[in-house]
């Protein structure tokens, strides 16, 4: 092996390659480049893909603009076909890789888009046992491995070339993957010739000494021993005779394809020398030249009339030195000691023929007739020995002359053909193929199965596609899911209740019934489809949200329009179905960010049904008022002696934006929306609903709206807990002093508030128990806190808690307070005490822990809140 430096791997380009060059090159010289491929891409792939990925590779190495040329000045190729060559091999490198899961797959690794064959199954014709055997010994080669075989037996270039070349493709190791040829090469080496029979196999004096044919490129080479008959003449084979025996029984290193002409042509290096002379004739020089031919001397032999140096040379085509034993034409045969070259011409002997039908005198042998001559001679070539001719001849001796044939009697094979040969061979030609159908069968039943997904996905597209259904027209509306005339009707802009605005001051009763429908856009009918369809089919791009226990399905009938217009670069729709108030609202530009919002707002009255929200934005809050509502303004519930200020409205109702405490992090601020109608001033607030909750202050027999000066007060210091009952469907909040009690070392006089916050739907109503130190810049401190309890509230007035208070002086208490229906209270645990009457102190240490119960004026015992 030749042993070249990394450094000469890196192709220099002399020129750069233009799109049109490359072209040419590839279309001139296209079956070449697609064999070159097929060869070199794995046989794992089948012929039929093989065949297709072969053309693919090649029609798309073509570059897309003037690329660098990768060739030397010593390369034999021009520069557009040495490009497109490379990417070829790139390519076909690539698409022998195997799929690995984490990798990225790339394009040459996947089945050819183009060319594609539908129906057959397209592959090369097929070729003979010897394209057989290589095709299996290229199968168990690397792609590296292959291209380099390639390269050397197809493309007839030296190993400094082929290291190049596999550099340039991106091989790794460009010399491993020559080594991998080498062995191929070594494996080829294939012993043709029967050793086992008449004595070839002894390797001493007198006996033919026979080494295997190296088939590389189509070249083998042999090396007899001393006197040895050299076997049957190969081109490009050395023989040498004589006593020293050079290169007995040993195969010579095979010729490199790159090195030589291919098959059928002058190679292009000399052969190498044979040993010194011996007995029989002296040592001669051979050149492999084509279809070699004995020479004078000991088994050499030379090109056609091309004789070799020695004694007993020819000197031209038809004389033959006597003596010499060898022929230099075909048909003639000079008698002597030497070897017989090839088949048809004559063994060594006694005499000579000149022509197939004449025979000299003598124990001589029959050159090219295939007949036994008379005599004890045997024939050469296709006939075996003549019947007794061993017996005749005696014993065989060194020079005397070999058995007929060149397997000493047995009849020849047919001449091996070499790899280069066989590379050019049909058996690996994609451009010469057969065509096979694929399975019937299964292609039925594809085009079954292909047909049904078809017709099933046209009668979807159908479905979907019908008048009222798409998706354009109902907005962000998923697909109608249900048909029937009450479904229908809902979704009818037309048919959506509109009241008047001289309704409500006549009407028996004021809540939402009587809302009339206000809004700039309250006529039009496609905002209001859209509406529609998004509340009975909101889509996955919908931002819903609903009070607990509030159901989000469709309308069972038309609904009633409240208002409908553009409010904040946003347009919105609320509607009122008797059960829930829903609002929908949709950017002015563009189709994202639709959100739809439900609330249940049965059993509003006149106080209930005062307001909604109308749009959240920025932090802000506005609120659509209703048409009973006189005055609206704003009140900080943290600061009670400050006054509130004035609120506007537009024509329709609509408030301007109120800071929300509903999206505030801290407590530092908290708005209430104050309103004023017929009866009186209200408080509402926000708690991130669709309907403001409603703020009370009282017994909870008689609450009334917290709007006087205690009540504030008190809501100042307890206003912050509302987030614990914020986005729970909360309708009110009743806030209730139900105790006072005389806190210990003079600390002053302490109030327990019970916070009850009511739901729409009636079911999980939430206490808190609070205690309010006397300083009035303190928040309550929270007690207790219950869900579902009904303490607290219409049902069930009574109340007890309890908390570990610190007195100014350091000591701890356990202080405990119950409504006044609480006769005496109790305290067990990591504290014992007892008091008469709905107030307790109890001296504790710190981190004590304690049970708390109460006796009622009817001797009903009733344990803590919790």
């Amino acid at each position: 092996m030749l042993n070249v430096s990394t450094q000469d791997l890196d192709p220099s380009p002399t020129g750069p390659v233009d799109v049109e060059q490359a072209e040419a090159a590839l279309v001139e010289r296209y079956p070449r480049l697609v064999r070159i491929a097929y060869l070199v891409l794995p046989p794992a792939l089948g012929r039929n893909r093989r065949v297709l990925t072969a053309h693919a590779l090649v029609q798309r190495s073509l570059p897309r603009r003037r690329v660098p040329g990768p060739r030397r000045a010593e390369d034999a190729v021009d520069p557009g076909y040495a490009y497109v060559r490379g990417e070829v091999l790139r390519q076909a490198l690539v698409a022998g890789l195997p799929l690995r899961r984490l990798a990225l797959p790339r394009r040459a690794q996947f089945p050819p888009l183009l060319p594609h064959v539908w129906g057959l199954r397209l592959f090369p014709r097929v070729g003979g046992a010897d394209e057989l055997a290589l095709d299996q010994r290229l199968s168990r080669l690397s792609g590296p491995g292959r291209a380099a075989y390639v390269l050397r037996g197809l493309e007839r270039q030296g190993d400094p070339e082929v290291l190049r070349v596999l550099a340039s493709a991106g091989v790794e190791d460009p010399a491993a993957a020559l080594a991998e040829a080498d062995a191929v090469d070594t494996v080829d080496t294939v012993d043709t010739w029967d050793v086992s029979r008449g004595g070839a196999d002894a390797g001493g004096p007198g006996a033919p000494a026979v080494d295997r044919p190296s088939v590389v490129g189509g070249q083998g080479r042999r090396s007899g021993g001393p006197g040895a008959a050299g076997g049957p003449d190969v081109p490009g084979t050395s023989g040498a005779g004589g006593p020293a025996g050079a290169g007995l029984g040993r195969t010579e290193r095979p010729e490199r394809v790159g090195e030589q002409g291919g098959p059928g042509r002058s190679g292009g290096r000399a052969g190498r020398l044979g040993g010194a002379g011996g007995a029989g004739g002296a040592g001669g020089a051979e050149r492999g030249l084509g279809l070699g031919r004995s020479v004078p001397g000991t088994g050499s032999t030379a090109g056609p009339g091309r004789p070799a140096s020695g004694a007993g040379s020819a000197a031209e085509p038809g004389y033959a030195a006597p003596g010499a034993g060898a022929e230099t034409g075909p048909g003639r045969q000079v008698s002597g000691a030497g070897p017989a070259a090839g088949a048809g011409r004559q063994v060594p002997g006694a005499e000579t023929t000149a022509g197939p039908w004449h025979r000299a005198p003598g124990a001589g042998a029959t050159a090219g007739s295939g007949r036994p001559a008379p005599g004890t001679g045997v024939t050469a070539g296709s006939g075996g020995p003549a019947p007794g001719a061993e017996a005749a001849a005696g014993p065989r001796q060194p020079g005397a002359g070999a058995p007929g044939g060149p397997l000493g009697g047995t009849a020849p094979r047919r001449p091996r053909l070499s790899g280069a040969a066989l590379l050019e061979s049909d058996e690996f030609d994609p451009c010469a193929l057969q065509a096979r159908p694929t399975d019937l069968l299964r292609r039925r039943q594809h085009v079954r199965a292909g047909v049904t997904a078809v017709v099933a996905l046209a009668v979807c597209g159908a479905l979907l596609g019908l008048p009222g259904d798409g998706w354009g027209r109902d907005g962000a509306a998923a697909p109608s899911y249900a048909r029937n005339p009450a479904a229908e009707a809902a979704l009818d802009p037309a048919a959506v209740k509109r009241v008047g605005p001289a309704v409500w001051p006549g009407a028996t009763r004021r809540d939402f019934s009587v809302w009339p429908a206000r809004g700039d856009l309250a006529g039009d009918r496609a905002l209001l489809r859209r509406a529609l369809a998004v509340w009975a089919r909101p889509g996955g791009a919908v931002q819903s949200s609903a009070t607990p226990g509030t159901p989000v399905g469709p309308p069972m009938g038309p609904p009633q329009l409240l208002f409908a217009g553009r409010v904040d670069a946003v347009r919105v729709v609320l509607f009122h179905d008797g059960l829930r108030a829903v609002r929908y609202a949709e950017p002015v530009e563009g189709t994202a960010g639709v959100a739809l919002d439900f609330a249940r707002t049965d059993g509003a009255d006149a106080v209930g049904s005062t307001a909604l929200v109308v749009s959240r934005a920025a932090g802000n809050v506005r609120y659509l008022t209703a048409p009973w509502v006189r005055e609206t303004a704003v009140r900080n519930l943290l600061l009670p002696a400050k006054e509130p200020y004035a609120l506007a409205r537009d024509a329709h109702g609509v408030t301007d934006p109120v800071p929300s405490p509903a999206q505030t992090k801290g407590c530092t601020r908290w708005n209430t929306l104050q309103t004023r109608d017929g009866s009186g001033l209200r408080l509402f607030t926000d708690l991130g609903e669709l309907a403001p909750a409603r703020l009370l202050w009282g017994r909870p027999a008689a609450p009334a709206d917290a709007t006087g000066p205690e009540a504030r007060e008190a809501w100042a210091r307890t206003a912050c807990q509302l987030t614990t009952v914020r986005a729970h469907g909360v309708r009110s909040v009743n806030a209730w002093r139900f105790a006072r009690q005389r806190l210990p070392e003079g600390a002053g006089l302490g109030a327990w508030l019970c916070t009850r916050a009511e739901t729409w739907r009636g079911t999980g109503d939430r206490v808190l128990a609070q205690f309010l130190v006397p300083s009035p810049e303190v928040p309550a401190a929270l007690a207790a806190r219950s869900e579902g309890s009904p303490a607290c509230g219409v049902r069930d007035p009574r109340v007890l808690a309890g908390v570990l208070w610190q007195a100014p002086g350091g000591n701890r208490y356990v202080l405990a307070a119950g409504s006044p229906d609480f006769a005496s209270l109790e305290v067990s645990g990591g504290v014992e005490g007892r008091a008469d009457g709905p107030v307790l102190a109890v001296r504790a240490g710190a981190g004590t822990e304690a049970d708390l119960d109460g006796t009622l004026r009817d001797g009903t015992r009733r344990a803590a809140l919790r």
